[in-house]
């Protein structure tokens, strides 16, 4: 069923509001030639947005869908870029229609239109310099699914005192959700869901080496966690940030309506 025999049906009260509604949130979908299928309602449908995995695809498809994707959403985050996508990228569109992070392997690109602000809070922490990578993509989600951000790099187990530094800027900013980043043995999500009153996502990444290396030891870890927190995938900054700003909105939006309710008394 196309989208003209669903207004029709419910012109016509053939088809009540609810189930015209779930039929067109279940068709959004842009076709980029032979090779991609966008889905440009899936923010409205589940609260969490549409993105472009480079990796595996040839430039130039990646330009294609991004086009398609800006045309319909205004903004379209990129992950996983290579060098040849970094540089077809810079061809393709204005500098003033990329927004980078030197430190990630993900790029935004936009007409003009800024990021949503929901008012939720997302903390990002990282063990190391060298999980900052990971610890980026899930931060550029955040953003781009409309929450502030607040990033703690670099206060690995290995010298705590740096972490415990670092702790009053959570205190001021009270974030609603934190992801922590972390390779070798993954220890820090662990300290900091014993140390925090909000919801934690553990992201193993894979930095490490000999037994194991690449992130399994890190994964472990975490999942055989004292203190309680959630677990992605390694290297899944996407998911992680993802499932960070979900709670973070949802937050958000309780508070805007305690706020509102409070305002009426």
């Amino acid at each position: 069923m196309d989208l003209i025999s669903v207004l029709r049906d419910l012109k016509n009260n053939d088809m009540d509001m609810e189930t015209a509604e779930t039929l067109i949130r279940s068709m959004g979908y842009v076709s980029v030639a032979d090779i991609a299928k966008v889905d440009v309602f899936r923010k409205h449908r589940t609260g969490i947005m549409e993105a472009i995995l480079a990796e595996g695809k040839e430039p130039e498809d990646v330009i294609d869908i991004a086009k398609v994707q800006v045309l319909s959403t205004r903004r379209v985050l990129i992950t996983r870029i290579n060098d040849k996508h970094r540089e077809r990228l810079v061809k393709a569109f204005k500098p003033e229609e990329l927004e980078w992070d030197l430190h990630s392997t993900a790029v935004v690109v936009h007409d003009g239109t800024p990021a949503p602000s929901s008012g939720g809070v997302v903390g990002i922490i990282t063990a190391g310099t060298a999980d900052i990578n990971a610890a980026e993509e899930a931060r550029m989600v955040a953003h781009e699914m409309g929450c502030e951000t607040i990033t703690i790099y670099d206060v690995g187990v290995a010298g705590f005192q740096r972490l415990i530094g670092e702790m009053s800027r959570l205190h001021d900013k009270k974030p609603d959700s934190i992801v922590v980043a972390a390779g070798r043995e993954g220890t820090l999500p662990t300290v900091v869901s014993g140390l925090v009153d909000v919801p934690v996502i553990g992201l193993p990444v894979s930095v490490g080496y000999g037994a194991g290396a690449k992130g399994e030891a890190a994964l472990l870890s975490m999942l055989q966690s004292c203190s309680v927190l959630s677990v992605v995938n390694i290297d899944a900054g996407f998911v992680a940030g993802s499932f960070a700003a979900r709670i973070a909105n949802m937050v958000a939006k309780a508070r805007n309506c305690y706020e509102n309710d409070n305002d009426d008394i």
